[in-house]
């Protein structure tokens, strides 16, 4: 079994929850079969910041044993900044992990110790705040990545890094379907018609002309 997390808090931006979810989600039902997607958060539900209240799906300290981990964004990172129990709990190592974030997410890895002497990204109202840490250096890019660790600045660019991790973790193939299914009509879209059947989903992938490069 592979287990991607997804780290949500309180006042979480719902588009930076939701769209890797949903992309994950795609990669699972038509290839990667052995993934479990969760939602993980301090309690039993979070609330986002358009006030939409979520159950999670585990605690945070089954980081530890996920192979991959997504950091959501939102204006409650101010909160999350200070609580040093959530900090405390969240178990991360490079090594063995896929580690990414979406917008201001990326300040967490930072007070990880992530993304020291790294370049990163980050939504536009928190790089100030990035560039408080040592050795990070923030730069007007999208998709950045370092190794195994990755950061993503602006709502959209989730469909670079979940293609990132499902490119990594399940092929190419799978990473092309799942993001031309959701570029617009006219501009890459392919119908998605590989839910739940690999070899559908690569064929959907060949015929593919528009692949969005995780770089």
């Amino acid at each position: 079994m592979t287990q991607l997390s997804i780290v949500a808090f309180d006042r979480f931006t719902d588009i930076d929850v939701f769209m890797p979810w949903d992309l994950l989600f795609r990669a699972k039902a038509a290839g990667a079969s052995d993934w479990t997607i969760k939602i993980l958060g301090k309690s039993e539900y979070v609330t986002s910041v358009a006030g939409l209240r979520i159950p999670t799906h585990g605690r945070l300290e089954e980081t530890a044993t996920s192979d991959a981990v997504i950091f959501a964004s939102g204006v409650g990172i101010a909160d999350v900044l200070t609580d040093k129990a959530f900090l405390d709990a969240l178990h991360l190592d490079e090594e063995k992990q896929l580690i990414g974030s979406m917008c201001a997410g990326a300040v967490i890895l930072a007070e990880k110790g992530l993304l020291k002497g790294r370049r990163a990204t980050t939504y536009p109202t928190y790089a100030k705040k990035l560039a408080e840490y040592e050795g990070v250096e923030v730069v007007d890019e999208a998709f950045v990545r370092n190794g195994r660790v990755a950061t993503a600045g602006g709502c959209l660019a989730a469909q670079l890094l979940c293609g990132w991790i499902t490119e990594e973790l399940a092929g190419a193939d799978l990473a092309d379907a799942v993001i031309a299914s959701i570029l617009p009509v006219g501009q890459g879209c392919k119908a998605f018609s590989g839910w739940g059947d690999p070899a559908a989903a690569k064929a959907v992938a060949a015929a593919a002309p528009v692949r969005v490069a995780a770089e």
